[in-house]
């Protein structure tokens, strides 16, 4: 079948489930190294990048991330990215409230994006929309409108 379900899981805090001590005891490490072909993929998220098993850092292929200080973690974000070293000043730049970098697989070069303030107005427009009383037709489209928003 071509079009295989895919699964991704969320590990949040990623660091206390992928360091280089328990990933190896863990069903984690395995999952980020050899589970692609069976279209399993992990979201890794963390604020410390540095405290992930540097195998399953190099098995990421997309990176999204935001400002970091510790120059640890700036290391264990580009390691084994070409032009890392010039990626590190737009790293520096970033607003840290409103800007993150994209680099990997799902860009065909580095890209800073602004985030959307999650103010007042952002709850109201997402606050009106009743899905489950939508037609399935208008819920399509809006569907389709989000995807070439974000490039898809």
């Amino acid at each position: 079948d071509v079009y295989k379900r895919q699964l991704v899981i969320t590990i949040e805090e990623a660091h206390r489930f992928l360091d280089p001590a328990i990933v190896r005891s863990t069903i984690f490490g395995t999952i980020a190294r050899e589970m692609r072909k069976y279209f399993v993929t992990l979201l890794i998220v963390d604020q410390r990048p540095s405290g992930i098993d540097a195998e399953v850092m190099s098995q990421v292929g997309t990176r999204i991330t935001a400002l970091l200080n510790d120059d640890k973690d700036i290391d264990a974000i580009f390691t084994g990215v070409s032009g890392g070293q010039s990626l590190r000043s737009v790293l520096a730049k970033l607003d840290s409230k409103q800007q993150a970098l994209v680099l990997g697989h799902a860009v065909p070069m580095p890209v800073v994006v602004q985030t959307r303030p999650y103010d007042e107005q952002f709850y109201r427009e997402i606050g009106d929309i009743d899905w489950q009383e939508m037609p399935d037709e208008q819920v399509f489209a809006e569907a389709e409108s989000a995807k070439m928003d974000l490039g898809f």
